[in-house]
């Protein structure tokens, strides 16, 4: 019943790797626009262009530690001669960036072995697209026949109750939701018996984001997991933080102090097609080994996809029209 549909025909693979590439054109411009123009200018791949490609990838913000690792690959092959031509070295670039993306593509495991409903909750600063990417995933997993609930758990918002509400009444899901100031713990509890009641799937949970006060926020997340834990210990719980990726370097930061803050199991990563710092995933997955769920690419409901290392590679990789 839980098992999430996986792409496979070539056709859909073609409109999802086109999709991708438009989402994420600007950071794709920032690395690989004129990538062709630069092996042809230095005409021979030696230290000055590898310099110059060291310096894209940092600049598209994949942090030190991956752009390190991924210069000595290549620089050690270009020593040992292995590297001669351009498409080598992009296949070797390519190579090296999946290598680094493959161990935090993870599919939030969904198992009908286990107490319903799956509880998602969901945690990040203000201002990162939280509340919007409930809605999409409640429009993403109401699409693949699961029974989905909402619960307003940002309490102390009233724009961000109403915005979750009008995402439950554009997708038809339902918004469990009380007023604002509401203990936001009462308001999950009582989400809780209702997807009980009515046999949901999943329940995901917004959360506030008031990263400025620490131990306030601290407190009330804790409080909601001591409720969850009382209402049935056995429920599965993920802690998905959505990061915004146009914040770079700044999101790391976010993701190391939600981490300790709250024993984050999931990572969204929102706002690739407005950025040219989608790099920044690169240094997400070098440093942290947090699963990544999803990313964003877009305004539309379809334009929060599960996140595969292999074809985001390949659309920031692939410079033909």
């Amino acid at each position: 019943m839980f098992g999430l549909k996986k792409k496979s025909d070539t056709e859909e693979q073609g409109g999802v790797l086109g999709h991708l590439r438009q989402g994420l054109r600007k950071t794709r411009d920032v690395l690989f626009m004129d990538i062709e123009d630069l092996f042809q200018e230095k005409g021979v791949i030696d230290e000055t262009l590898l310099d110059e490609l060291e310096n894209r990838l940092l600049q598209a913000d994949l942090g030190v530690e991956a752009t390190t690792r991924i210069m000595e690959t290549l620089r050690n092959a270009v020593k040992k001669g292995r590297l001669n031509q351009p498409a080598e070295v992009i296949a070797t670039l390519r190579q090296q960036m999946i290598g680094i993306l493959l161990p935090v593509e993870h599919q939030l495991e969904l198992s009908s072995d286990r107490p319903s409903p799956q509880v998602i909750l969901v945690v990040g600063v203000n201002g990162v697209g939280k509340t919007t990417t409930i809605g999409k995933l409640a429009a993403y997993y109401h699409k693949l026949g699961h029974r989905v609930l909402l619960a307003a758990g940002d309490t102390f918002r009233a724009a961000a109750i109403e915005q979750i509400q009008a995402w439950g009444k554009k997708t038809g899901i339902q918004v469990i939701a009380q007023h604002s100031g509401a203990d936001a713990a009462a308001v999950i509890y009582d989400a809780l018996q209702s997807a009980r009641a009515h046999s949901t799937d999943i329940l995901i949970a917004d959360t506030a984001g008031r990263l400025h006060n620490k131990d306030k926020l601290m407190g009330e997340l804790a409080k909601i997991r001591r409720t969850i834990s009382r209402f049935d210990p056995e429920l599965p719980v993920e802690v998905m933080l959505v990061l915004d990726a146009a914040t770079g370097q700044n999101a790391m930061a976010q993701a190391e102090q939600f981490h300790r803050m709250t024993g984050v199991t999931g990572i969204t990563l929102t706002k690739l097609d407005g950025t040219a710092k989608g790099g920044m995933i690169f240094a997400l997955a070098s440093k942290m080994t947090i699963p990544l769920r999803f990313i964003g690419i877009g305004e539309q409901v379809e334009d929060l996809r599960p996140f595969e290392a292999e074809p985001f590679v390949k659309a920031l990789i692939d410079t033909s029209p």
